[in-house]
Order: C-alpha cells, then sequence, then structure tokens
C-alpha cells in the first residue's frame, strides 16, 4: 500500500524566475562534469522519465534522490540565458560513489562551496536485455573549508617603483625617475644623490 506524497515544490530560485535548472549530461563514457556547490542539496522523489509519476519500490516507500546544483563552465550555445547551473540527480550507483567520494574528502556530506565532480566511467551489466546498460560514475569531492582556504586573496595593488622616493631628490617627473632608476648606471647615482639630501635635511621623513 502506497501513502500519499506531496507535490515536488520547485527552489526559491525555480519559483521567482519560472524556469527550471538544465540536468547534467553524460553523453558518452568519459564525460566528466564538475562544479561549485551553490544550493543546499535537497531530497526528493524520484520520477519516471516516461511518464512523470513518482515511483514507489514494491514495499510502499518511495524511491529518492539527491539533487545536488552546481555552478559549471558549461554553456549551452542554444540557449544565451545559459549561465552554467546544473543540476544532479544521485541515486543508485552515483549515490555509492557521491558518499564515498564525500568520506575520502572528510566531509559530513555534500555543503555549500564545496566542489562536486561526477564522471561516466562505463557501463555496467544488463538487467534486463530491452534496456541499455546502466551507467556506472566516478566522483570527486573538495570540501567547502579546502576550497575557501585555497582560494587566493584579492591581489594588493603595485606600488609604482618611485614610491617613497620623493620627486625632490631629483627634481625629475615620476616618469623620469621611473626610467632613470630602471637604468643601472643613472640608478647608483640616484641612490647617491638621495642618501646625500637626507644627510643634509632635505628629504622629508617618511
Amino acid at each position: 500500500m502506497t501513502t500519499a506524497q506531496q507535490p515536488q515544490v520547485p527552489s526559491a530560485d525555480d519559483f521567482l524566475l519560472g524556469g527550471s535548472v538544465p540536468s547534467a549530461k553524460f553523453p558518452t563514457i568519459g564525460t566528466t562534469v564538475t562544479g561549485r556547490v551553490t544550493e543546499r542539496p535537497s531530497v526528493e522523489q524520484q520520477r519516471d522519465f516516461t511518464t512523470g509519476e513518482l515511483k514507489w519500490w514494491e514495499d510502499g516507500k518511495p524511491q529518492l534522490q539527491l539533487v545536488v546544483t552546481v555552478s559549471t563552465s558549461e554553456r549551452d550555445p542554444e540557449n544565451p540565458d545559459d549561465d552554467g547551473t546544473r543540476r544532479f540527480y544521485i541515486k543508485g550507483q552515483l549515490k555509492n560513489a557521491v558518499a564515498q567520494a564525500v568520506r575520502s574528502a572528510g566531509a559530513k556530506g555534500v555543503e555549500v562551496g564545496g566542489t562536486l565532480t561526477i564522471t561516466y566511467a562505463r557501463d555496467g551489466q544488463k538487467s534486463n536485455p530491452r534496456f541499455n546498460a546502466p551507467k556506472e560514475y566516478t566522483a570527486q569531492y573538495v570540501a567547502a573549508a579546502v576550497n575557501e582556504l585555497h582560494t587566493p586573496e584579492p591581489a594588493a595593488p603595485q606600488q609604482p617603483a618611485t614610491a617613497g622616493i620623493p620627486s625632490s631628490v631629483t627634481g625629475l617627473t615620476p616618469e623620469q625617475l621611473a626610467a632613470a632608476q630602471a637604468n643601472p648606471a643613472t640608478a647608483a647615482l640616484l641612490a647617491q644623490q638621495q642618501a646625500a639630501q637626507a644627510a643634509a635635511g632635505n628629504v622629508p621623513a617618511f
């Protein structure tokens, strides 16, 4: 006996924008899709690919799947609004692969900010000759904390080569001073002149 199931509720973004996020595609063996997780993963009941009806196990329990939304570098050339967002629908053998990847990463689960990579590795054994062989996957996961640790800090603006040396040392413009410092022959003279003026008290302290 099956129990009533609540209708699937769209994500906040889908509801607001009126669209759905495309699923990640794995057309051939070796295809890899990787992306940074952008939403908290959710668990949904599976639907029949042909009829759209909810799927149940023989004991009446719903067949579930983990839905993970990621930001990828993929773009559909036929969709100008494609921003690279994709969804993994994780179930069956893929669920086991992702679970192992998460454990290997030392994480407690798939989290926002983590990076999930899935590869279509091979075909499994056919359970029914009328259907295609099931796809089998491998997975890698990088925890959000590790991603944060390896995200480079914004580069500090570089100071010009003449920073700290007032133009009063030479009477040159900043451009002329930079060119003089780039020449080894004149750079030594500039250093001597600056030292002499500093000793005479003509160079202001910094």
